[in-house]
Parts: C-alpha cells; structure tokens; sequence
C-alpha cells in the first residue's frame, strides 16, 4: 500500500543517469576549476545584466559581451557580427594554456583568424531567449575545440550543449526559454523570437538544478517560470539523495555535504 503514496521520479533513471554523466563530461573537459571558483548561477536581473542601450545593435553587443564574460571565455577569438555579415566559415585552430575559461585562460596559439557568432534579431524584446541563444552558441565553440563527444556520443550532441549551457552558468535562461507561451495575446507572441532547444524543460531543470546544487544556488528558484519552481525543488531533492549514494569520486569531491 505505502508503494501508492510514492512520489514519481521526475526523469526516468536512465535519462537522470544520462544528466548526471553529462555534468561529469563538461567537468572534465571545460574547465573544472574554473567553474569551482569563478562560475556564477546567471539571472534574468539588472545586476547581472546592468547596461543601457539604444538600438537592437548595441542591446545583442552588450548581452553577448556579458555572456562571454561570465562563460570566462573573454579571451575566446569570438566575436559577435550583425546577421547580415555572417558568412559560412572555417573553425580556425589555436591553443590556450593550461586553463580554458577566465583570467588564467591565455592563447599560446592565436587564432588565424576570428569565430564569428551572429544574433536573431527577433529576440531583442524576449532577452532571456537571446541570453540562452548565446549561451548555446558559446558552449557549441567550446565543445567543437575541445573535441570530446558527450556520452552517447554525436547523436547527443544537440543535447549536450544545452547542458553544457546550463553548467557554465545559464540555467536559469535555458530552462525558461525551452517553451514560450503563446498567451491570450496573440499579436504578442512572435515564434521567430523562441530559440530551438534539444532538452525538454524537465531535463533542463534537472541540469540546472545540478549545477545550482554545486554552487550552492539559493537565489535562482524565483526566477524560474512558475511552473517549473515545483520541478526545480523537486529536482534538488533527487540530486541531493542521488549525490549522497554516488560512488564517482568527481561528484563526492565537490559536493558542499562532503565538503562541510
């Protein structure tokens, strides 16, 4: 009888299994150390997102300058050019030193020549969508650099950037953007704006979760979509018991229980 008043998990074990590996593969492949020190839960806020701006150009250069710095890929060659000026291109190569991302991040290798990353412009009035769009494009260079398949493989690439997304930092703005509402405004809702996401809400969630369990994120919950809050809590229960009876050392080394 005590089987009917069980709760259902929020992802099947293999799609959390799958999650969970998939944080194990950014940690150790983009830059554990940076995202032990220096990584931040990014909100949708003025704080974090602080300029004024007076045209569609100048709004997509200041959020993607925002984004490249909190990712710590401000010494990446990226650099963000109007829809009109992007042209196909060759992924130039070039080496950094011993760190990937932030300020002990330095090319030893420059590139030939620049990654040059665009904007939808539809997205200027729905700004979370433009910092998750970034986001994804970011975490997209990184994993073609880094030249090392998520588990599953190349079949999961898609959704492994979306996760990767959420790991350096952006969570918040992946999982609210996965679906747009259209509203009771029609004339309001524009399908153009909405970014093309790989993970479902739920899994979204779960990886910001995660990743907010490690950063010990107390904040981010409230900025969620409300109906993603309950997902959320429920999410950080599952990881919490989940990370109490894994075995990886990785995931024991930098959980804040082990830790205290």
């Amino acid at each position: 009888m005590l089987t009917l008043f069980k709760s259902k998990p929020l992802l099947a074990e293999q799609e959390q299994q799958w999650l969970v590996d998939t944080f194990i593969w950014a940690a150790e492949n983009f830059d554990l150390d940076f995202f032990t020190k220096h990584s931040q839960v990014i909100l949708p806020t003025v704080e974090f997102f602080p300029d004024s701006v007076s045209s569609i150009e100048e709004m997509a250069s200041k959020v993607f300058a925002r984004v490249k710095q909190y990712a710590g890929m401000n010494e990446w060659p990226v650099t963000l050019v109007a829809p009109q000026q992007l042209q196909p291109q060759v992924f130039p190569h070039f080496e950094f030193s011993q760190h990937l991302r932030g300020e002990e991040c330095h090319l030893i290798v420059p590139a030939s020549h620049t990654i040059n990353v665009s904007f939808n412009p539809n997205q200027i009035n729905q700004p979370q969508d433009l910092v998750a769009s970034f986001a994804g494009t970011l975490a997209t260079i990184l994993i073609h650099h880094v030249g090392v398949l998520p588990p599953g493989g190349k079949e999961y690439l898609p959704q492994a950037t979306d996760a990767l997304a959420c790991f350096l930092g952006f969570g918040v703005m992946m999982s609210n953007t996965v679906y747009q509402f259209k509203g009771g405004c029609g004339s309001c809702y524009n399908p153009y704006a909405n970014r093309e996401a790989a993970l479902s809400e739920t899994h979204t969630v779960f990886m910001h979760a995660l990743v907010s369990y490690f950063k010990q994120d107390k904040h981010s919950k409230k900025h969620l979509k409300p109906h993603l809050r309950g997902q959320f809590k429920k999410a950080q229960k599952e990881i919490k018991a989940l990370i109490n009876q894994s075995a990886n050392p990785l995931l024991l080394a930098f959980s804040p229980e082990q830790a205290s």
